[in-house]
């Protein structure tokens, strides 16, 4: 098992969760999938146009499939973006402001800081300025003692993963174009769901 999969204990857990309110995000610590979900779609009013980053832990969570449900609650940025041929701006306009931002992250310090990896940096925009509120879904063995190994952790750890999953997706590997960095925020505006499970990368 990788150094980057191991679930801290109820101490740094805490020690975390405590630098992160510090900071401005609100945060939550859920047992399982079934809760995280349950958290994340409580959080987000009927009719919401919500934007979902791709992750492998809300697709695993079953929040994709509820956020981007054809006729669902929620007004769905996503399959706005490909439901038709749009042109590259008019889909980054479409995409630029939601009333709500799912994703997740590579890395949480335990000093609260949170770690983003991206080949394009596509997923940024929302969740660092664009949207109303953001929700940020992650396993507990994503917190690491620091910056450095926050760092480490996306380009060792999450980067290699990732590679597997784009050639089975796109026939490609991907690479660490872009990381966002996020030191703090306005309070209330990020919350974190926080799941004792290794899940996602």
């Amino acid at each position: 098992m990788s150094q980057f999969d191991v679930l801290p204990d109820e101490r740094t857990i805490a020690t975390t969760v405590t630098a992160l309110e510090a900071r401005g995000f609100t945060v939550e610590v859920v047992d399982d999938l079934a809760a995280a979900r349950e958290a994340v779609l409580a959080r987000i009013p009927h009719g919401a146009r919500v934007w979902k980053n791709t992750s492998i832990t809300l697709d695993e969570a079953g929040i994709s499939a509820e956020v981007d449900a054809p006729g669902g609650p929620y007004e769905s940025v996503r399959l706005q973006m490909t439901a038709q041929n749009f042109a590259s701006r008019q889909m980054k306009e479409i995409a630029a402001a939601p009333d709500y931002a799912l994703g997740s992250v590579h890395a949480i310090t335990q000093d609260g800081e949170l770690l983003i990896g991206s080949a394009s940096g596509s997923q940024f925009a929302t969740v660092a300025w664009g949207a109303d509120r953001v929700v940020l879904v992650a396993g507990l063995h994503k917190v690491v003692p620091d910056l450095e190994t926050a760092r480490r952790r996306v380009r060792e750890h999450s980067l290699p993963l990732e590679n597997v999953r784009a050639q089975e997706a796109y026939g490609q590997n991907s690479r660490l174009g872009k990381t966002l960095e996020i030191y703090g925020e306005m309070p209330g505006r990020i919350h974190l769901v926080l799941i004792r499970q290794v899940i996602g990368y």
